[in-house]
């Protein structure tokens, strides 16, 4: 009876913060008035808000977040899952990051730009352990793999390359006008950094979904350096080579665990 009534409440938990996101997000993006997301802090968190910031098309993978998140949210509500190990053991932590999504949009609006940065690196850090705790736990259906891995891999994916491009909103608005000549140099060098980071990831966990999503994210990059401001050659084929080599590692990985997951059955 115990567990029934923990698995109930981890379902209601999860059912909870997926509200609360969807209503922060509609708040957030100014559904009921105000700027939107775009015109917020100044304008630093639009496309032209820094070197490192995404094209507005990319921002659309929203929809297909939040679609997934919702969905999964339904699924993981049914008696089948109510006991399962995997969602007793990763659902307290996607609840948490539903609840620091809507927080972030929250915060845009009637914060302060660093603290978006404070909310967005402690989705990022829930959002990768999600990661880890999955990766303890294999999925067993079809469904699990696409509404729990699927959805929660491009979330973090997204809010990966999201991370870096608001750190350098903040940094642009505060850092000294000098920094602006060596802005695609610095741009490269996280660009690097994205990549070792993305590339270490998808090679340990050998998920495809977050690299689609980082990928998304660097390819729109890529476009808003080529067609709009700031402009920066350098930094657009630094991303396009990210993406490609991202999503390059991210496959053979992930064929490489298909491969060895009959032996480790077997076994």
């Amino acid at each position: 009876m115990e567990s029934r009534t923990n698995g109930i409440g981890r379902q209601s938990l999860v059912i909870a913060a997926a509200t609360f996101m969807v209503i922060a997000a509609a708040i957030g993006a100014g559904a009921f008035g105000g700027a939107s997301v775009d015109d917020l802090q100044d304008g630093a968190l639009s496309a032209q808000g820094s070197y490192l910031a995404p094209a507005g098309p990319a921002f659309s993978i929203w929809s297909l977040i939040y679609l997934g998140l919702i969905a999964y949210t339904v699924w993981q509500a049914f008696p089948a899952q109510r006991q399962d190990p995997r969602q007793q053991a990763v659902g307290g932590w996607i609840a948490a990051s539903m609840v620091l999504n809507g927080l972030w949009l929250v915060t845009a609006r009637y914060l302060t730009l660093w603290l978006t940065v404070v909310g967005i690196a402690l989705l990022l850090a829930v959002l990768a352990r999600v990661i880890v705790v999955l990766g303890r736990f294999p999925a067993r259906t079809l469904a699990d793999r696409i509404l729990t891995d699927g959805a929660n891999g491009l979330h973090f994916g997204w809010v990966t390359i999201a991370t870096v491009a608001n750190t350098a909103a903040w940094l642009t608005q505060i850092a000294p006008e000098s920094w602006a000549q060596a802005a695609d140099a610095w741009a490269v060098a996280v660009l690097a950094v994205v990549l070792v980071i993305g590339a270490a990831t998808a090679w340990i966990t050998g998920r495809i979904a977050p690299a689609l999503a980082t990928a998304w994210g660097l390819a729109w990059l890529a476009v808003g350096r080529l067609t709009g401001e700031p402009e920066s050659v350098p930094t657009a084929i630094t991303a396009i080579v990210v993406a490609v080599v991202l999503v390059l590692v991210a496959v053979v990985a992930s064929l490489r665990r298909r491969r060895a997951a009959p032996q480790s059955t077997s076994r």
